[in-house]
């Protein structure tokens, strides 16, 4: 028991004594990876503490990865490395270059002694469960981004209510949680109302809207817009063995769709930005120079990474609407 030392009024939390003490304790060699520590019966009956101020303690070294448990036998020391403050769960759909921005941009800005790891679960529901039940309670933060996947609010009501952060997409079950999000509806309204001057020039607008990966915020503010300012539209599923019509005007969420629209309207000899038009989701680099530019509706990634940073570090439990842009090129 002389690894661990608690002393009374001295304004430190008496399970931030516990950690200090066992942080001191691998500093000094006095514990080494392997080693049992001290029971939670033992450090309760020796200090006078509840089970609960010495639970918290193991628990908090417990998600930073310095320790780790074997029920029926006790709590070891797992790793050495004290200066990681915050061991962070980061689940991403999947990787493209939008969230490898996002990635980037926390990385910049989370700071040291912070360990990230990252997860993807590609859009399978079974994945998303798997991934946070044999993660629950080895991390200091979750940060989850569940898009449009049904079932797993239940998932995540198992981790710790005040750990966890939804991005990019939340829904009235998530609303206990602190987020930074899209708001899909309002972007994709705002976007095209930004650009009505030049969409007055053509006649249809439409949308290519698979609906399995791609936010429903998108296709509700389409039909809000269309309707509102009484444009002549219509919603497909894919682009494929389709003529593009001169007066047309394509929104697209998908890059996939994107390079095949201005195939077809290369092989129709129609000119991009004159004969139809386009407007992209997301901004990416190659949008700025392909096809003489490529106009989009994007939010802004390297910000929502920036305040996903701030969020972890100052423990913020706000809902965040992340700003979105309409980027007007020479495809509109």
């Amino acid at each position: 028991m002389n690894i661990i030392s608690i002393q009374n009024n001295i304004g430190l939390p008496k399970y931030k004594q516990i950690i200090l003490s066992i942080e001191k304790a691998i500093e000094e060699e006095k514990l080494i990876k392997g080693d049992r520590l001290p029971s939670v019966n033992k450090v309760c009956l020796a200090f006078s503490l509840s089970r609960d101020t010495v639970l918290l303690a193991y628990d908090e070294l417990k998600k930073r990865g310095i320790i780790y448990a074997i029920p029926g036998k006790g709590y070891y020391v797992k790793s050495v490395e004290i200066t990681i403050k915050q061991k962070i769960f980061l689940l991403f759909d999947e990787l493209n270059i939008f969230k490898e921005d996002i990635y980037n941009s926390f990385l910049n800005n989370i700071g040291k002694n912070v360990q990230v790891d990252i997860f993807f679960h590609h859009f399978n529901s079974q994945v998303f469960q798997k991934l946070l039940n044999d993660s629950n309670g080895n991390y200091t933060k979750y940060i989850l981004m569940p898009t449009n996947l049904q079932d797993i609010v239940s998932s995540i009501k198992t981790l710790p209510v005040g750990d966890v952060i939804i991005l990019d997409q939340t829904n009235p079950d998530l609303k206990a949680y602190p987020a930074i999000y899209q708001n899909h509806q309002k972007d994709i309204f705002e976007g095209l109302q930004k650009g009505n001057q030049r969409l007055s020039k053509y006649k249809k607008l439409i949308l290519i809207f698979p609906g399995f990966r791609e936010p429903l915020g998108m296709k509700l503010g389409f039909e809000d817009f269309c309707t509102e300012y009484n444009f002549e539209s219509e919603i497909i599923t894919e682009f494929t063995n389709r003529e593009i019509t001169a007066g047309d005007l394509y929104i697209i969420p998908n890059d996939r769709d994107l390079v095949r629209v201005i195939e077809n309207a290369r092989d129709q000899n129609l000119k991009l930005g004159s004969d139809f038009g386009i407007i992209s989701y997301n901004e990416t680099p190659l949008k700025k120079i392909a096809a003489n530019g490529i106009t989009t509706i994007s939010t802004h990634f390297e910000a929502m990474g920036k305040i996903l940073a701030e969020m972890v570090l100052k423990n913020k439990k706000e809902q965040i609407e992340n700003k979105s842009s309409l980027i007007m090129r020479n495809s509109l």
